[in-house]
């Protein structure tokens, strides 16, 4: 049991691997944020759920949701475009939903963003709450090559 959780200790005190290192960001976070935008391992640029900025005040199951899903992807864009890469990079989402009645909706706005390109994976499931109190949130991961 000492064996265990000495080594325990010294896995969580160890620093991050040299393969996992922050991708080129759009823009810095707010130092209180406790993630990076993005992580590059290897060919694979892992990115944060994005949940899209919605105005104060809107509806975010009516218009505002709609709103939502473009601040959310275009967000993915533009964290990808720093990197060099575009939509057709992307082989998985993942997609958390609000209330799930939203995904006809989700896939309707997410579609063009893809058109002419493959498809990703992608999985989809209802959330019981997300970040401050967004509608939605999409994460992605991407391939350089």
């Amino acid at each position: 049991m000492k064996r265990l959780l000495a080594t325990a200790l010294l896995l969580a005190a160890a620093p991050a691997p040299a393969f996992a290192q922050p991708a080129a960001a759009p823009q810095p976070l707010p130092a209180k944020l406790p993630f990076s935008p993005s992580i590059r391992v290897g060919d694979l640029l892992f990115m944060s759920g994005q949940i899209g900025q919605v105005p104060e005040g809107m509806d975010k199951h009516k218009e505002g949701f709609d709103a939502a899903v473009k601040g959310a992807m275009d967000s993915i864009g533009k964290i990808l475009a720093t990197n060099g890469l575009d939509y057709g990079h992307v082989v998985k989402c993942t997609v958390m939903l609000a209330d799930m009645a939203d995904w006809p909706r989700f896939n309707a706005a997410y579609l063009p963003y893809f058109e002419g390109k493959r498809l990703p994976t992608r999985s989809a499931f209802g959330a019981s709450g997300l970040a401050l109190g967004a509608p939605l949130e999409v994460e992605c991961i991407a391939a350089f090559k």
